[in-house]
Formats: structure tokens, C-alpha cells, sequence
């Protein structure tokens, strides 16, 4: 794939934000020059006003240029922020073009599940996975929405409007700045449920005759304080002014307290991604989009940032009321209280159009991802999604996890009549690698992404893999009861739906040669009749027989090297027929035996 124009925009790019970068720091210097001058003038004429020397209004002269001053300084701030982090977007855009990114992501670990039919096998989640090359969501829902695109098997008519979205997506990297941008921190860390528990738990019914009471014993408690502080009352008054006030507020507070409690625990994880949905509802309501997926994303945010903000607002509220500086004001004037009942009752009003916009997002985020990967690979291509009969017929199919300089495309034909590859060879020689090029493909064509090839036709497809099963020591399960299970999930499914992609790694590897012949025709016929199709990968030469059974759609194909003088020498090119080729001495050599 080239990538040369992508590489060389991301490093003109990251020049003009270097260059950025050093002018902002030298306007910061100057801001912070001038608000030091400005603060030492402030402190001079204070000392002169209280000496007498100078009018007592004469310090106020210096307070404009302080307030200037700060607010420069902020503004050169977040502009030096915001260079940081669009530099670090594109440095981790390099690291992908270049090959070095795995480890530099999010690896999606959190999402795994050990049951899955394809996840592990086919190094969809983890380090070094597709999801680690796929995403760049800001937020944990995002993310989660992102591996559910890679984990589930969408509709036909879903995946077409996926990559519709994408397609319309893939140029926009202005819209992928304005994302990274987002909110007050580079990731938000947050558990991805926090939300859905959240929106989940029972709404608790909020007495509004209540709330106006406190928010006027609230009000007169702050005014009759304020009045003391500035002399207008004793402290004698102002005690026995606001004691009724203070009693019942702190009875409330009793009553609620453990409702506060819960709403505390409750939000924490809400707070952090509050600020990212909201900028991110405001930066789409002002988008236009031509693509059916997108404009269902619009029509669900129509004006919901307003709303948003006002959360953002009551939960940022909820959580400055228990900082130092402001502690004992808040529990006098009852504000957890009065925060936790402004909460419950916008929840009330709002939580189920909550929802409608968070699932817009997320839905926005996951196809963003892909449209940055379609941007960072522009020599992929996007797949043929085709109803009809189960097919996958790819020319020039390669692995997308594999670096540019080191994949090696291969031609695929799995369709009615090639109903499946056993695929001979010896070790190294890249059987398993073939099999996960096909697996991965596949879910980036149906997650709406182009895929690493240069022709790529299929339907929709259910994935089931066998190449990464292991041992369950907890479970009790050994490794080959284990493939068993994961083929014996492979033919149910097959026989619902029949669209069943099937990748399987030495299939029944762990008992004889005879039973191995005989119990794996039996699977892979089984799977033929409910018109799945797949491939398989075997070094056991007394398989390739079943590709030869006529009218099962077998076709036999192998991986070896490229020249008969060194055995391990391999090309990873799939070749017709089954292999005649053997490496055992060459292994032998390599595990230091002398032969």
C-alpha cells in the first residue's frame, strides 16, 4: 500500500504545529511577563494606598491589566494545549504508517471476552490488534461501541451504510482535529457503564415545593452572611438570624444523605466524559452530511448540547462543592442536596433523550476511527458487500496488520463452488497468517472499513475461528475438548443461518491420524451442507484427501518455499495443489539437533 502522500501530509503537518508551538511559547513568556508587571504594580499602589500615600482607589487601576494579563496567558495556554495534543494525533499517525504502532493505543483488552468465535483468534482485541490500529476515539463508550463494530456480525443493509458513513468521513480530517480537541483532557479513562448504570437506576422523585424551600433558606442564609461579613449585622445577629436556617438545612441534609452518597459514586465516571459528549453533540449539530448513517446521527442530536451543558454544569457543580476552598459554604447552604434534586429531576426530564445522543456519538466515534484508518491506507479498497449465497472472492488480499514492506497478497475464491481451501504446508509457512488475512478482512468489510486489497466481493458473514484455542485450567477444559466445543458452535451456527465463514488451525490436532481423518470429513462435510465456506490449515498430508471427495467443493492449495535448496526459505504465496514439500531436517537444525 503507499502511503507516501498521507506520511508526507502528517509530517508537513506536524512541522507547521512545531512552528506553532515555539510562537505560542514565546507569546506565553510575554503574557506572563506582563501579568507579573502587572500584579507587582497592583502590590505597590496597595502598599501606598494603605501608607496613605496615594488615593485608596488608585489600586483598582492596576486590576484591568491583571485581568488582561491572566486572561492572555490562559488563552496562550490552552492554545499551547490543544498544539500538544493535535501534535501528539499526528505523531501516533506516523507510528501507524510507519509500521511502529502497536503498543501506542488503545490495545481494547477490556473488551475481550473468551468465549468469543473469532476475538483472540484472529488478534481482533489486544496488543498489536486491529482495534489498536483502528481506534482513536476519545471516549470509553466510543471505544466500546468500536469493538462491538469488530465483534458482531451487522445486517447486510447495516454494513452498506456503515461504509457509506466512512466513505463520507475518510477526507474530513478537520473533523478528526476538532475531535481530538475535545474536552478538558487528551482521553477520557472513564468505566465504559458509567452512563448506562447511571441511566439505568430508578429515577428517586424529587418534591419541587422542597427544593424552592432550600433554595430560599439557601439564598436568605447567604445574604444574612454576607451582611455580617460586610459589617451590616453582628456576628451575635448573624447567628441567631440564620440558626432555624441552618437546622433545617441540616436536617436534609440528614435525610438525603445517603442518596448523596450514592449519586457521588454514581457520577464520577459521568463527569469525565459530560464535557466530551457535550463539545462533541455541539461540533456535529453544525455538521451536514449526505449519508443515510450520518444524518440518523444528526437527527438524534438536534439541539441536545444545550441540555448537555446543563448537566455538564449541575455534575461539575456536584463535585466543586466538596474541594477545600469550598466546603464549609456548601454544607451551610445545603448544596449537595440541592444539586443531587436539580440532577434527578433533569434526569427525569431528559434521561431517555440521553441515551439518543450518547448512542449518536458513540456511533459517530467508531465510524470516525474507521474513516481515519480508509485515510492512512488510501491504497485499500472498499469491499463489494453482495447478497445471495455465501461467498469471498478477493484478488490481491493481504494482512492489515502486517507492515506494507513485508505483506505478501494472495487470491482468494471461497464461493459455491470453492466451498473451501485445506491449505498444506509445513511449519512457518504462513497457513495460519492466511487464514487470519481472510478472518480480518472480513471484519473490517463488515465493520463498513476498506480492506487490504485490491479486489474484494463477499455477503454477510457470520466468522467462526479455531486457530488460537487453548487449555482452561479453571474450567477443566483441555485444549482439544475446547476446538471441539468451538467447532461444535461453528456447525449450530452454520445451520441457522448458513452465511458461516469458517477458519480452523490444524483441525483436531490432538488425537491419531486415523481418527483425525475421519472425525474432521465429518466436520467439514457438516458444514458444507448448511453452505458455509471456509478454509483450513493442516501439515498432516493424509487431510488433503477430503479436498479431493468430489462434490464437497474442496480445493486443495499450499504455502511453501520458494526454492526446492532451502526448505525455509518460504514466499507466504498460496499455490495450487496440495504441498509435496518436507522441512523436517531444516527444523531439526533449527532446534540445534545435528543432522
Amino acid at each position: 500500500m503507499d502511503t507516501s502522500p498521507v506520511l508526507s501530509e502528517y509530517v508537513d503537518r506536524l512541522q507547521q504545529l512545531g512552528t506553532s508551538f515555539r510562537k505560542l511559547r514565546r507569546h506565553h513568556a510575554v503574557a506572563a511577563t506582563g501579568l507579573t508587571i502587572a500584579i507587582i504594580l497592583f502590590l505597590i499602589l496597595s502598599f501606598y494606598a494603605l501608607r496613605q500615600r496615594v488615593p485608596p482607589w488608585w489600586p483598582l487601576l492596576a486590576v484591568p491589566p491583571v485581568v488582561v494579563s491572566a486572561e492572555c496567558c490562559q488563552r496562550v495556554k490552552d492554545g499551547l494545549s490543544k498544539t500538544r495534543r493535535l501534535t501528539r494525533f499526528y505523531e501516533h499517525g506516523l507510528q501507524r504508517l510507519n509500521g511502529m504502532w502497536a503498543g501506542n493505543g488503545f490495545a481494547g483488552d477490556e473488551f475481550d471476552d473468551p468465549d468469543h468465535l473469532y476475538a483472540k483468534d484472529l488478534n481482533v482485541l489486544g496488543k498489536g490488534s486491529l482495534f489498536e490500529l483502528l481506534c482513536i476515539a476519545r471516549t470509553a463508550a466510543g471505544r466500546k461501541r468500536l469493538a462491538d463494530y469488530l465483534l458482531e456480525t451487522p445486517t447486510l443493509g447495516e454494513a452498506i451504510e456503515r461504509q457509506n458513513a466512512v466513505r463520507e468521513l475518510q477526507s474530513r480530517i478537520d473533523l478528526r482535529e476538532e475531535t481530538t480537541l475535545l474536552g478538558k483532557f487528551e482521553f477520557s479513562e472513564v468505566a465504559v457503564e458509567s452512563f448506562e448504570d447511571w441511566l439505568s437506576s430508578p429515577v428517586a422523585p424529587t418534591n419541587q415545593y422542597l427544593r424552592l424551600i432550600a433554595a430560599l433558606t439557601s439564598s436568605l442564609t447567604a445574604v444574612i452572611v454576607l451582611a455580617g461579613v460586610v459589617g451590616l449585622l453582628s456576628l451575635v445577629q448573624v447567628v441567631i438570624w440564620i440558626s432555624p436556617f441552618v437546622l433545617f438545612h441540616s436536617i436534609v441534609g440528614f435525610i438525603f444523605k445517603r442518596r448523596v452518597n450514592q449519586m457521588t459514586d454514581m457520577l464520577r465516571g459521568v463527569w469525565m466524559d459530560t464535557r466530551v459528549l457535550r463539545e462533541g453533540l455541539q461540533l456535529l449539530e453544525v455538521q451536514e452530511f449526505r449519508s443515510a448513517r450520518l444524518r440518523e446521527i444528526l437527527d438524534l442530536i438536534h439541539n441536545s448540547s444545550k441540555s448537555v451543558r446543563r448537566l455538564e454544569q449541575l455534575v461539575g457543580g456536584f463535585y466543586e462543592r466538596n474541594k477545600e476552598w469550598f466546603y464549609f459554604p456548601s454544607m451551610l447552604l445545603v448544596l449537595g442536596t440541592q444539586l443531587y434534586m436539580a440532577i434527578e429531576d433533569w434526569r427525569a426530564r431528559n434521561g431517555t433523550a440521553l441515551r439518543s445522543w450518547l448512542t449518536a456519538w458513540v456511533e459517530f466515534e467508531a465510524l470516525n476511527s474507521l474513516a481515519n484508518y480508509a485515510w492512512e491506507n488510501p491504497s485499500c479498497t472498499y469491499p463489494q458487500l453482495v447478497s445471495g449465497k455465501a461467498c469471498f472472492e478477493a484478488q490481491k488480499l493481504g494482512n492489515p496488520l502486517i507492515d506494507n514492506t513485508l505483506c505478501v497478497p494472495n487470491d482468494i475464491e471461497l464461493n459455491s463452488k470453492s466451498r473451501f481451501y485445506l491449505v498444506s504446508g509445513s511449519n512457518m509457512s504462513g497457513k495460519s497468517t492466511l487464514l487470519r488475512t481472510i478472518g480480518l478482512n472480513t471484519v473490517l468489510a463488515l465493520a463498513g472499513a476498506p480492506v487490504r486489497a485490491q479486489v474484494l466481493r463477499l455477503s454477510q458473514l457470520s466468522i467462526c475461528a479455531s486457530l488460537s484455542v487453548v487449555d482452561s485450567l479453571m474450567n477443566g477444559k483441555s485444549r482439544f475438548l475446547a476446538e471441539v466445543e468451538r467447532l461444535r458452535h461453528t456447525i449450530e451456527l452454520a445451520g441457522r443461518n448458513g452465511h458461516v465463514l469458517f477458519l480452523v488451525d490444524e483441525i483436531l490436532g490432538g488425537t491419531n491420524s486415523r481418527d483425525r481423518r475421519k472425525a474432521s470429513e465429518a466436520v467439514i462435510r457438516a458444514l458444507v451442507d448448511h453452505r458455509a465456506i471456509g478454509a483450513l490449515s493442516t501439515h498432516d498430508m493424509a487431510l488433503t484427501e477430503i479436498a479431493e471427495i468430489e462434490g464437497l467443493g474442496g480445493v486443495n492449495v499450499h504455502m511453501g518455499s520458494r526454492n526446492e535448496s532451502d526448505p525455509m526459505d518460504f514466499d507466504y504465496l498460496l499455490k495450487p495443489g496440495a504441498t509435496k514439500e518436507s522441512n523436517a531436517l531444516a527444523i531439526a537444525r533449527l532446534a540445534g539437533v545435528p543432522v
